[in-house]
């Protein structure tokens, strides 16, 4: 059962990593203008 999860975790992770830059893409994508794109790419910054 441990050795499942030791190869389990990396699939996961790097599935949740791909599932969060595609959300990221698309609020990103969105932005109605360039300011509005500027302000959106500020803020995820400042989440970080």
């Amino acid at each position: 059962m441990l050795i499942l999860l030791i190869y389990l975790l990396p699939f996961l992770r790097k599935a949740l990593d791909r599932a969060e830059h595609s959300r990221r893409d698309a609020y990103l994508a969105s932005a109605v203008d360039m300011g509005d794109l500027e302000r959106r790419m500020h803020s995820m910054e400042i989440e970080r």
